[in-house]
């Protein structure tokens, strides 16, 4: 199936202010990027390209005094499979872990698998390690955790999301990330869209959606409690130690967000045709009137 994402940002800046911006999608190999999500803003300004300490693709820019539009749109041809699940996948013993995975088994500033590994091991340790673990958190986080998205707060940890049983996707990816990490999984946050046939939609706006991928067997895989089924059309645009190392941008002076619009639709050829259509008709107008 195919894909078109995107989104559009609106700031209000007192003064010049140099931002940070993490928005980039990163296909996986089994998607194909048909249309790249280039980055544009209105009015114009210079910015360049990073790479941060997790691997993600940052813009730096320096936002004008006043109003600064970033938008972008993309298109992805996506299998239509759900995320894969592997039930054999096996836990990796400490001693045999990737040095790179290491970090993502220490507590992180909304992930305090320190705080929470008493309660980890009373509710988890009894069960046989590897992937059926690992979904047995995610179940209990999907039944422990009210599901709210509606007024989702930004600072929330892992530990007040269990001790109050309320949160958001990223406040339920949080709570399993911190509970595999109490017992030695490494795990670590992930963000971006989601779009599909089988997603249910809970409001009508769009955001972009948080998981977590744990490590088992080798690699890396999907989890999503706040669903807790394996879902298609998922597109990743960034990955950390927790939503703090994926924040989508960062302002280093007052920066009012005014407008912030996501989506990720399924799109038909017909409509991709009706749509090239329509541009060129435009792009003739345009030649024809100059």
């Amino acid at each position: 199936m195919k894909i078109r994402f995107g989104y559009e940002l609106l700031y209000c800046n007192a003064q010049v202010t140099p931002m940070v911006l993490l928005l980039a999608a990163t296909p996986s190999p089994s998607q194909r990027l048909l249309v790249t999500d280039t980055l544009r803003t209105d009015p114009f300004v210079a910015f360049s390209r990073h790479r941060d300490g997790f691997g993600n693709q940052c813009v730096r820019l320096e936002a004008p005094a006043g109003t600064l539009r970033i938008s972008a749109s993309g298109l992805i041809e996506d299998p239509g499979t759900p995320d894969p699940a592997f039930w054999g996948a096996r836990e990796t013993p400490i001693a045999d872990l990737p040095a790179d995975t290491l970090m993502y088994t220490l507590p992180s500033r909304y992930c305090e698998s320190d705080l929470l590994a008493a309660e980890a091991l009373r509710l988890f340790s009894h069960l046989a390690p590897g992937w059926s673990r690992v979904q047995a958190i995610c179940d209990f986080v999907r039944q422990y955790v009210d599901l709210d998205r509606a007024s989702p707060r930004p600072t929330k940890t892992a530990l007040e999301t269990y001790n109050d049983g309320q949160g958001g996707s990223a406040d339920m990816a949080h709570l399993a990330i911190a509970f595999c990490r109490a017992i030695s999984i490494p795990a670590r946050y992930a963000t971006g869209y989601l779009a599909g046939s089988n997603q249910r939609a809970i409001n009508a706006s769009m955001d972009f959606t948080g998981c977590l991928e744990v490590f088992l067997d080798g690699a890396w895989h999907t989890f999503d409690p706040s669903n807790n089924a394996r879902r298609m059309g998922r597109l990743i645009v960034a990955r950390g130690r927790d939503a703090a190392d994926v924040t989508i941008s960062t302002g280093f002076e007052p920066a009012t967000l005014q407008l912030y619009r996501v989506w990720a639709d399924q799109v038909s050829d017909r409509h991709l045709f009706e749509a090239q259509i329509q541009k060129d008709n435009f792009v003739r107008q345009v030649i024809q009137a100059a």
